[in-house]
């Protein structure tokens, strides 16, 4: 039995959600979203709560009914409150900046690393070594975060590269001396 998708999802004032065959999209005070939902699970109405039902008991179907739900609640929640991810930059000399709709990543190489805004993402830099990336899709902002944070992933020996604000990085002991 899927708990997630018995749990009803509720749309706050402000928010809207039309169903046109198997399009979704909720409209809310920061923005739009459209999201696919598979056949033959429904989204039901009633006042301002939101039920996603399954047509049976069959195991596919109780697999997609939880994440239609909680891709219907992500979307909500977008179009309210929006997503973020926080990255941070540890290591000398490295840092993150922004010019203009770009941002710029000086992470040990050669070259400065830029990445553009995508439609819908907004980067903040408060610090020289935080960086947050905003948007209303929390699929696109874990996205881009992850691209951010692959072009120097933290490594175990010194801790140097760039990991997500809640991450641990599990360390490493370096060469043991000779003995002898």
């Amino acid at each position: 039995m899927s708990r997630v998708g018995l749990k009803p999802i509720v749309l706050p004032a402000g928010v809207e959600l039309k169903v046109e065959g198997n399009t979704v999209s909720v409209k809310g005070p920061k923005g739009q979203l459209q999201q696919e939902i598979p056949e033959g699970i429904r989204l039901v109405q009633e006042a301002n709560t939101i039920k996603v039902e399954r047509p049976n008991e069959e195991k596919y179907y109780k697999a997609l009914h939880g994440l239609t739900r909680s891709l219907v609640a992500n979307m909500v929640e977008g179009v309210t409150k929006g997503f973020s991810k926080t990255l941070e930059i540890n290591g000398v000399g490295y840092r993150a900046a922004k010019q203009g709709k770009k941002l710029v990543l000086t992470i040990g190489y050669s070259h400065p690393v830029e990445f553009e805004e995508p439609p819908g993402i907004e980067f903040e830099v408060p610090g020289p070594n935080r960086v947050v990336v905003k948007g209303i899709d929390k699929q696109q902002v874990g996205q881009i975060a992850a691209e951010i944070r692959s072009t120097r992933k933290p490594e175990p020996y010194k801790g140097k590269g760039i990991k997500y604000e809640n991450e641990v990085i599990r360390r490493k002991a370096g060469k043991a001396g000779k003995a002898g």
